[in-house]
């Protein structure tokens, strides 16, 4: 099932659904919308910097006891996009614009992953804060350099890559304003800036309230599917997790304090995630036992393969079983993922928050890091625009105000690599 008949038309997507907001023809007809969105992600260098993106251990670390480089944000993207793609196609989306909003997802993060993420937020508080789902949005839709159009005095205006309505809608995960969370006005997530509300309207116009279309369920589905196992994966290989610790009572019961609220509702009885690690461990494939040797990693891999096919597998069937056959696309399904899967993906995600992330060397990296964005925000803040890239300096002397300057900032340390956050705080550091 791809999607396409054939003629460029998209089976279970309507016209306003491939609408863009700035008009423009097709350079090659017979090429579907969605599929000219996925190849504009896939060339944008917002994807390409996710490569020097902090996943969960720092790109270019040595804490990997294994001659591997860990995953970064690009990989973990490129694994997202995978699962999203064949999941969507299996109940009846567009496989390319699923696999867009895959590929699109993160690219609003932040240099130090989401660490990097509270400290922009500390710094960008009198400006809309910061989150890098918003910051997606403002990516695609403005700062990557693809397409311009006319402003009123006749100067250029970005659009960003400025793809369709449905692939901007299905790569939103929080479909509402920085406050609008529909049951906690306070939750830091959001999915949309001040300054973007005129194309988040756009998009979401005909939206039923804040429900999220179902493309976007699937990629938020195939994000917890990724990172959950190959964090897991990664912590297995890397020698940080010993699959043996979780038999032991005492070692369950700090990855069940992990995981509830942070993972599961607060309600969760911990005897229902440790039913979810049992059912998982009780598998032939679990890696039992992993010592690093060829024939393990083999193992591990399958076990990987075996989990993913899994979550997904559990999810069609019970979507299916809600709603029948036939393609299901928009606003017209919730993708149905069954509370026992939600909790073994839960459970994967507590055990590598606790034995990977939760590493003493690793808080004593993120410490610095916070220091290297607040000093970095600093300095910016002093020198602009020396020490801004010439796009972000166009902005800045075009901003009208403080807040407008501010954001800007924002905008422009939000795009660093790891590697040039460090390098420009090392340069203006040393002219201080």
């Amino acid at each position: 099932m791809d999607g396409f008949d054939g003629f460029g038309h998209h089976p279970g997507y309507d016209s306003s659904d491939m609408e863009r907001w700035a008009a423009e023809p097709d350079k090659r007809p017979g090429r579907t919308a969605f599929q000219r969105d996925r190849a504009r992600v896939l060339h944008s260098a917002a994807l390409r910097r996710l490569a020097g993106k902090t996943q969960v251990v720092t790109p270019g670390s040595r804490s990997y006891a294994w001659d591997a480089s860990p995953r970064t944000r690009l990989t973990h993207s490129l694994e997202c996009a995978q699962v999203g793609r064949e999941l969507g196609a299996a109940l009846g989306c567009d496989p390319d614009l699923v696999e867009a909003a895959c590929l699109s997802h993160d690219m609003g993060h932040p240099p130090f992953g989401h660490n990097g993420e509270q400290a922009l937020n500390d710094f960008a508080k009198d400006c809309g804060g910061f989150e890098g789902n918003a910051q997606s949005l403002r990516l695609l839709t403005r700062l990557e350099p693809k397409r311009f159009v006319r402003g009123p005095d006749g100067e250029p205006v970005s659009v960003g890559l400025n793809l369709t309505r449905a692939a901007l809608d299905a790569a939103t995960k929080y479909p509402w304003p920085r406050g609008g969370h529909p049951t906690d006005p306070g939750s830091p997530k959001f999915g949309a800036y001040e300054d973007d509300l005129p194309v988040f309207g756009w998009l979401r116009s005909g939206a039923p309230g804040q429900r999220r279309c179902f493309e976007a369920q699937v990629m938020d589905w195939s994000d917890d599917v990724a990172y959950s196992v190959h964090d897991f994966e990664d912590g297995l290989h890397a020698g940080h997790i010993d699959p043996n610790v979780l038999f032991a009572e005492s070692e369950r019961s700090e990855i069940w304090a992990v995981a509830i609220g942070r993972y599961v509702p607060d309600d969760t009885d911990p005897e229902e995630l440790a039913a979810a690690l049992d059912r998982l461990v009780d598998q032939e494939w679990w890696p039992h036992g992993y010592d690093g040797s060829a024939v393990a990693q083999a193992r591990l891999k399958d076990a990987t393969s075996q989990l993913i096919g899994r979550f997904c597998l559990d999810a069609e069937a019970a979507t299916r079983e809600a709603y029948g056959g036939g393609r299901l696309t928009r606003y017209g399904a919730e993708l149905v993922v069954p509370r026992t899967t939600r909790n073994e993906c839960a459970v994967l995600k507590a055990v590598a928050d606790r034995y990977v992330m939760q590493r003493d060397e690793q808080e004593r990296l993120r410490a610095d890091q916070r220091i290297v964005l607040a000093e970095l925000a600093e300095a910016l803040t002093a020198r602009a625009p020396e020490g801004l890239d010439p796009q972000f300096r166009a902005l800045f002397d075009a901003a009208p105000d403080d807040r407008a300057r501010k954001r800007v900032i924002v905008d422009q340390i939000a795009s660093f690599t790891d590697a040039s956050a460090r390098t420009l705080h090392n340069r203006l550091s040393r002219r201080s």
